[in-house]
């Protein structure tokens, strides 16, 4: 089965502000160590500067068919484009001196090959074990078999959250708000 994941249907439904991601902001991120598609661990908590960090349910393969229902969830389709839409502006947040790493409950491995695919020139961090997710208290998604954390998007300071993007929609632009966000940033500073 081939399909193009890249891009996002018409018509997807937009998902709406519950609120679970309203006691975010201000909290400090938790020190876990998380695998990462390089290799090595990452505790978010000890990157030093601006970090940004998409949560995202999980990448889709061209070679494999998408959940039962995928299109229909609110918020679920389009993490492929997302992760796109980041290493397209990768090098503009890194003159923001933001870095960037998405994660997902999926496993290295699976990442591996979407980093592959995809050209990403940041890490993927894998939160199988949900111990990342279960300490913020992030939105999570019950697919099938599978736990997911909805898509969020945080952006850190030296370890503590100074802002929230959830929900995120559509998510081929979320780069470009967090770019919006970090210029009036730095123009404040």
């Amino acid at each position: 089965m081939t399909r193009n994941v890249n891009t996002l249907p018409q018509n997807l439904p937009t998902p709406v502000d519950d609120g679970a991601c309203d006691h975010l902001t201000g909290m400090p991120l938790p020190s876990i160590e998380l695998a990462a598609t390089s290799g090595r661990k990452v505790d978010l908590s000890a990157v030093k500067g601006t970090i940004v960090v998409y949560c995202y349910p999980r990448t889709g393969r061209p070679d494999q068919a998408l959940p039962e229902g995928w299109n229909e969830i609110p918020g679920a389709r389009g993490c492929t484009p997302q992760s796109c839409a980041f290493r397209d502006h990768d090098e503009e947040l890194r003159a923001l001196d933001a870095r960037v790493f998405g994660l997902s409950t999926q496993t290295t491995e699976y990442q591996q090959e979407a980093v592959t695919r995809l050209h990403l020139p940041f890490e993927l961090l894998s939160d199988a074990s949900l111990e990342f997710a279960h300490a913020l208290k992030l939105p999570l998604l019950n697919v099938g078999d599978m736990i997911l954390i909805k898509r969020v998007t945080l952006i850190a300071e030296n370890g503590r959250i100074a802002k929230v993007f959830y929900p995120v929609f559509p998510p081929d632009r979320n780069a470009e708000d967090v770019l919006a966000w970090l210029r009036d940033r730095h123009k404040g500073r």
